[in-house]
């Protein structure tokens, strides 16, 4: 078998209607458009969200609290996956991701309290909770902030 004799399934494709070419054609003049209006025209239609002049949901529900649109969110390690990480290991970003731990990490890492931490590491990130740092300092290792 070659690439030129490479065909799509048996009825996984069809032709595509050519509107607007003729009476004949089943689909020639207003080429399923009607007659007038505003969707008969080209360009025509309403915007997303638009219903018709009655006030739309988005505007409807109220909104609350604050959304920060400049804010750098942080990517979250749990305590219990730094155990992958042999004893007396420093732990920084790249290492996360070397493992897996990771796989994106665009503005930093902050490392949860969740779980319980059994080896002695150097943890190096952008932030840390208070549960994280004292179970880290309890296991005997030390927490850096980048």
């Amino acid at each position: 078998m070659n690439l030129h004799e490479l065909s799509p399934a048996e009825g996984s494709t069809h032709v595509g209607k050519r509107k607007g070419r003729g009476a004949g054609s089943g689909n020639g003049k207003t080429a399923g458009r009607g007659h007038k209006g505003q969707w008969a025209r080209s360009g025509g239609g309403v915007r997303a969200g638009f219903e018709g002049g009655q006030m739309p949901l988005a505007r409807r529900l109220p909104k609350r609290g604050f959304n920060n649109i400049f804010a750098k969110p942080l990517e979250i390690v749990n305590l219990s996956a730094l155990n992958k990480f042999e004893d007396g290991a420093t732990v920084n970003v790249c290492d996360l991701l070397e493992k897996g731990i990771l796989s994106k990490c665009e503005y930093g890492v902050k490392v949860l309290g969740n779980g319980e931490i059994t080896k002695k590491l150097t943890v190096r990130a952008s932030a840390f909770s208070a549960s994280a740092k004292e179970k880290i300092v309890a296991a005997g290792g030390k927490y850096e902030v980048v």
